[in-house]
């Protein structure tokens, strides 16, 4: 333990410096084929079936500001803009409770951004379970972490929930405003004059077709957007597919805490959404996805995954794949935010950007997306001008990258790290980060910050991941550093970044880590010539 403490300081040291050598050099490396993946995008932007210029429909009236979308982002962002007095109209295609597996989690840090928006009591009286942390287990070993909860109030921890439960509380939150307008629509296509976004079209519940003009439309109609090629150049990756099973009638090892089992060929994951359910998400490459309609998913649960499976959940976990109708499949999409400067139009959320499900940070992510957009919004009384209100809004987009890059990074390297592969530095990769997280004090408190959302922090993101990248070295080279272990030392560098910076540089390595020098960071908020009484 001496010498694991030893290699992890030096780690901890000269890790900073490596890693800028790391970018450095791999920036040169990269840096054409970068700038031709540029030119790439803007050939495939606008598609211009997302926008509509012209249309006939019965017009509804002109409101303040227009949200397409009433999950977590929408809705959270509909409570507090109407809290600020705007007058605000959100068109939801369904207003029914969702019956999905994804955001079930809600990390610490996520949890605060709902105390800003006074939403906290949302996760109140829908059997939320507190979340603590998780378990890592592998090969018989495991290692704890835990989140670092000891400065805050009892009452922060994580929180695991049904999804569909926690969006009505939301939406009811928001149909108790006056001047927030909820109802049930498809929003078909934005309205579009001279550049500039008016409005939408959309179907209401009897399939008529409608539109609603407002100064400012916010998309955020989640991973599935249907206008998002209008306002951002998409490219979404699928690495890989969750299948979902719900467990009765067990308990996980450690209570508060989920857990990650790190099994070939990819990681299963548990966690408490109820008192009386556990749910199982078993991460499967997208390339070798069984088929659930005529049994083979079923057969591969048994005889791949369930022989890994905790002993405490083979049992429940067997009867769950027996249970008609209980496995689900859900896509892990990745998506880097790439927005297109659209005046009168933002979009947010998963429909601008997404992440792997994995470290269950999406919902931090969105609440964080809408404290600080509400915070920019929140000085402006007239938003008429949209070119102006474009412009100054534009400083959002570097605004929320402490917060979305650290865990979409984190995210994005850890489903990588956790997949087990053919190549035997990837396999030491995650020996090496399950020993980091064992050392304790800075190295697995630190890790478990950045993880939910406590430590928004490019450079602590960065620190860290170099530290393991050195501590995994230090142990190759234990006791005496051999040509055979400086070989091997070598190519676990090369896997490490090569894991990494390709993530850094779809987030952004100027506005990750040079905020400042971002023309866009901060603009001052554009005068108001309209002086309304606004409610706060």
């Amino acid at each position: 333990m001496a010498e694991q403490y030893m290699v992890g300081l030096l780690g901890g040291v000269i890790a900073s410096l490596l890693g800028f050598v790391f970018l450095y050099c791999n920036f040169l490396i990269r840096f054409r084929g970068l700038r031709k993946l540029n030119r790439a995008a803007s050939m495939e932007f606008p598609k211009k079936n997302s926008v509509n210029k012209t249309g006939k429909s019965e017009g509804v009236g002109t409101t303040d500001i227009i949200i397409v979308g009433a999950g977590v982002a929408g809705a959270a962002l509909a409570y507090s803009l109407g809290k600020d007095g705007h007058r605000v109209r959100v068109i939801e295609r369904d207003l029914n409770a969702p019956n999905r597996m994804a955001g079930e989690s809600l990390t610490p840090g996520g949890y605060l951004k709902l105390i800003e928006l006074r939403l906290e009591d949302c996760v109140d009286e829908i059997d939320a379970q507190r979340l603590l942390g998780y378990t890592l287990y592998k090969d018989g070993n495991e290692a704890r972490v835990s989140f670092p909860l000891e400065k805050f109030q009892s009452h922060v921890a994580g929180r695991i929930f049904h999804n569909g439960r926690f969006i009505q509380r939301l939406r009811k939150k928001v149909a108790s405003l006056h001047n927030v307008s909820l109802e049930q629509g498809t929003v078909t296509s934005l309205i579009e004059e001279n550049g500039i976004v008016k409005g939408v079209h959309y179907k209401n519940g009897n399939g008529k077709l409608l539109t609603t003009y407002a100064s400012l439309t916010i998309v955020c109609d989640g991973c599935f957007s249907n206008l998002r090629r209008s306002l951002c150049y998409s490219k979404v990756d699928i690495p890989s597919y969750f299948v979902g099973l719900t467990l009765t009638n067990c308990n996980l090892p450690k209570e508060n805490f989920g857990a990650i089992i790190l099994a070939h060929p990819s990681p299963i994951v548990f966690y408490q959404i109820s008192s009386t359910e556990i749910r199982c998400m078993v991460n499967v490459p997208s390339e070798n996805v069984p088929s659930v309609s005529n049994g083979e998913m079923a057969c591969y649960l048994k005889t791949q995954v369930a022989p890994k499976v905790l002993p405490e959940l083979y049992d429940s976990f067997i009867s769950a794949i027996e249970k008609k109708g209980n496995i689900r499949i859900a896509p892990n999409k990745i998506m880097a935010a790439a927005p297109h400067l659209t005046p009168g139009a933002l979009l947010i959320g998963d429909a601008l950007n997404m992440r792997h499900a994995i470290t269950g940070g999406g919902m931090t992510v969105a609440l964080s997306d809408v404290v600080i957009l509400r915070d920019l919004l929140r000085p402006l009384h007239d938003l008429s001008n949209a070119s102006t209100i474009s412009k100054y809004l534009e400083s959002f987009y570097t605004l929320r990258k402490p917060m979305s890059s650290t865990i979409n990074i984190l995210a994005n390297v850890l489903q990588k790290v956790f997949s087990a592969s053919s190549n035997p530095a990837m396999e030491n990769l995650q020996h090496t980060f399950l020993g980091y997280l064992r050392l304790g004090g800075m190295f697995s408190y630190g890790a478990s910050a950045m993880l939910c959302g406590l430590c928004p922090s490019p450079l602590s993101l960065a620190f860290h991941f170099f530290s393991i990248a050195i501590y995994g070295v230090g142990r190759l080279l234990l006791p005496f550093p051999s040509p055979r272990r400086l070989w091997d030392g070598a190519k676990f560098l090369w896997v490490a970044s090569n894991i990494l910076l390709p993530y850094i540089y779809s987030e952004g390595t100027r506005q990750m880590f040079f905020p400042l020098t971002v023309p866009a960071y901060y603009r001052t908020p554009p005068e108001n010539k309209d002086k309304k009484n606004f409610m706060h």
